[in-house]
């Protein structure tokens, strides 16, 4: 996929592949994807659940779980290589200072024997070698930033509400100002009151640092509150990628046009909600051709035989679909 040339580019993934050994067979998880990302620009990372959003999250930040591999394709993050650098040279330079996490399910992420305190200053002692005298000042300074009282840094994770867990993982994603975070289904198990105050914690966040970002959501309500950019995912492929206005005004990919038809809408008059019939492929064994066209209601002969190519309908806007690339 053709990529935005700026100097102000702070991450471009190309043609990566991620798959996991099994006894069954090989999972191919992630499957050629390929975007960039610019300083201080919001990517939304959508689709199904088992469609590789999260498997891509922990890719980038190389902590992919066994029997998965990266098997393919490059990551470059501000011009570094990063896939090729060691594991020392990349927890040392690049994880938690150039790229950092908010892992799905805060209530899993925290260890709940742990101070509050002594998890977020354990981010420094490891990443600086600072003393935990110094790591709780500025433990206190975080979650002062995130909303939280600061005497919070003796609270045990169980002591704490499942919004302001949530905000001391974002807190600790951003311990050491990284200029890249990925929040890896950011609002999940929260009531609709407590994701919105997490979202616009984010944003303001986003807003306030010029960060770049990486939301990963099967929301495309909740993306479009945030995003600049969305890559829609479907069973380890990007399907259609582009600035969001765009495609949440037009979009061109049955998926992508399925996905918005299942939210409801609260104004333009009443209409019936459209699920997507069929599940997604195994992907040990998925189709042969596009991926999507044994649930798609316009597929063609040629989307059972062959891989839809990626194609540029208008600048920044990509769709790999055979009923955009036949025209």
């Amino acid at each position: 996929m053709p990529k935005e040339n700026t100097v102000e580019q702070i991450l471009d993934v190309k043609d990566l592949k991620v798959s996991y050994f099994t006894g069954r067979g090989v999972v191919k998880a992630v499957d050629n994807v390929s975007f960039s990302l610019n300083r201080g620009e919001v990517l939304g990372l959508a689709g199904e659940s088992g469609c590789g959003k999260s498997t891509l999250a922990y890719a980038l930040v190389r902590l992919i779980p066994p029997p998965g591999k990266i098997v393919g394709g490059s990551v470059k993050f501000i011009g570094n290589d990063i896939l090729s650098m060691s594991e020392e040279e990349f927890r040392k330079k690049i994880r938690w200072r150039g790229i950092s996490m908010i892992f799905q399910g805060a209530m899993n992420a925290l260890n709940p024997v742990m101070k509050i305190g002594d998890q977020i200053a354990e981010v420094y002692r490891i990443h600086m070698g600072l003393p935990k005298s110094e790591g709780y000042k500025n433990a206190r300074e975080l979650l002062k930033m995130v909303g939280i009282d600061p005497e919070r840094v003796n609270s045990y994770p169980h002591e704490l509400s499942g919004g302001m867990k949530q905000r001391v993982v974002i807190a600790m994603a951003l311990a050491l100002n990284p200029p890249l975070v990925i929040a890896d289904e950011p609002t999940t198990a929260l009531d609709v009151v407590v994701q919105a105050q997490i979202l616009n914690l984010l944003k303001s966040l986003q807003r306030e640092k010029n960060l770049s970002m990486i939301m990963i959501s099967h929301d495309l309500s909740l993306l479009a509150e945030i995003v600049d950019k969305l890559a829609v995912m479907y069973a380890g492929k990007i399907v259609e990628y582009g600035f969001s206005d765009i495609i949440y005004k037009s979009p061109q990919h049955p998926y992508t046009l399925g996905l918005l038809d299942s939210i409801p809408r609260l104004s333009g008059g009443s209409s019936e909600l459209k699920g997507i019939p069929g599940e997604p492929p195994d992907l040990i064994n998925p189709p042969p051709g596009c991926r999507f066209h044994p649930r798609c209601p316009f597929a063609m002969d040629i989307c059972r035989r062959e891989d839809p190519p990626m194609v540029e309908l208008r600048p920044g806007h990509y769709v790999a679909c055979w009923l955009v690339a036949k025209r």
